[in-house]
């Protein structure tokens, strides 16, 4: 069991127990890690016939929702670190799906944008995201998946 004082979260712990089980049974990050694990699975599952991972299907989405947009920003709005970013876009580029476009004025920024081809993935893929999403929906629960929406709506974007 957990409490909290002075805003620090405490275990209660016996004796007996060593610290790592406390650990391992209580740590946030290894049950978003272990939630975020099976929900992946679900997801590559769906998109493998379409040639795509599920990171890469959400960079296509989020270029799409907000691309043009630098790779600053869109790291920031996914959470990547710039290297994970640069390796989950090198197959997106390659594949023709997304499209980097001419230097910004400041001359590093090169917008990326969905291709024709990354808009037709996205719509050929829509059927298998959506069995996924109901697959992973029943996984959580209804109120367990409205939580984790709502957990997310309220992180702030990544300071790159």
């Amino acid at each position: 069991m957990q409490h909290e004082s002075n805003g620090i979260v405490e275990l209660d712990r016996t004796a007996d127990e060593p610290l790592s089980s406390q650990i391992a049974r209580n740590c946030l990050l290894t049950r978003a890690r272990q939630i975020s694990r099976v929900l992946t699975s679900v997801y590559d599952d769906a998109l493998r016939p379409f040639g795509i991972v599920a990171p890469q299907f959400s960079l296509l989405v989020l270029i799409g929702e907000f691309g043009p947009v630098s790779r600053s920003d869109l790291g920031r709005r996914s959470h990547h670190e710039r290297s994970t970013l640069t390796r989950n876009l090198q197959p997106l580029i390659a594949q023709g799906w997304v499209i980097e476009g001419v230097p910004a004025s400041d001359g590093r920024s090169r917008p990326l944008s969905l291709t024709h081809e990354g808009r037709a993935l996205l719509k050929n893929a829509a059927s298998a995201w959506s069995a996924a999403q109901s697959h992973a929906m029943h996984l959580l629960s209804e109120g367990g998946a409205r939580e984790l929406m709502n957990i997310a709506r309220k992180l702030p974007l990544r300071i790159v």
